[in-house]
């Protein structure tokens, strides 16, 4: 093959890895039966009129198995930070002292697991869509090179065979990590 169906390939490598990442990120933000910072990292704060992170606001620690406590950098943002939470609908119930919100995380019931699944589901797909959508861009590219006579046509055809590999081999590692995100939330 030549540099530049490789470059195309490495590329192609990078942002589906890239999006890979991405999906498995959103995994974490969704609740199973434990407590975990990641749980927060969604949450979108209104602080003086600007939508921001949470994790720029406030310091998350899982201090116990069903306990989440958030400690805001400024004590003024605290029913900011609570309000946020709520709309983040995450299913925690925020309660604070005037220094520290504690989130109690609750068990999930079975109705509660079935829709967490299939938000996870949800965003599997979307990384899917995210990953195929790579492969798409770089076959335009790889055609493109091929109509301006910059590759031949065998070039085309091997790159497209190795760029199917790796579309599926990202895609095996999204159901792979889909597959244990539901044994995750389905545990009891």
């Amino acid at each position: 093959m030549s540099e530049m169906t490789n470059e195309l390939l490495v590329d192609a490598k990078e942002q589906m890895g890239k999006r890979l990442e991405a999906t498995l990120g959103l995994f974490g933000t969704v609740r199973t039966g434990r407590a975990s910072p990641a749980l927060l990292d969604r949450v979108s704060v209104d602080y003086y009129g600007a939508a921001t992170p949470l994790k720029q606001l406030a310091t998350v620690n899982a201090p116990e198995a069903r306990l989440l406590t958030v400690q805001p950098f400024d004590a003024s943002a605290i029913q900011a930070i609570e309000k946020g939470i709520q709309l983040a609908q995450l299913g925690l119930t925020p309660s604070n002292d005037g220094k520290i919100i504690r989130l109690a995380v609750p068990e999930l019931n079975e109705e509660r697991r079935r829709e967490m699944v299939k938000m996870v589901r949800g965003i599997a797909e979307d990384g899917r869509i995210a990953i195929r959508n790579v492969r798409r861009d770089t076959m335009h590219d790889l055609k493109e090179l091929k109509d301006e006579g910059e590759i031949g046509a065998d070039d085309e055809h091997r790159a497209e065979g190795e760029l199917q590999k790796l579309t599926d081999q990202r895609i095996a590692e999204l159901d792979g990590a889909l597959k244990s995100k539901e044994a995750e939330i389905l545990e009891v």
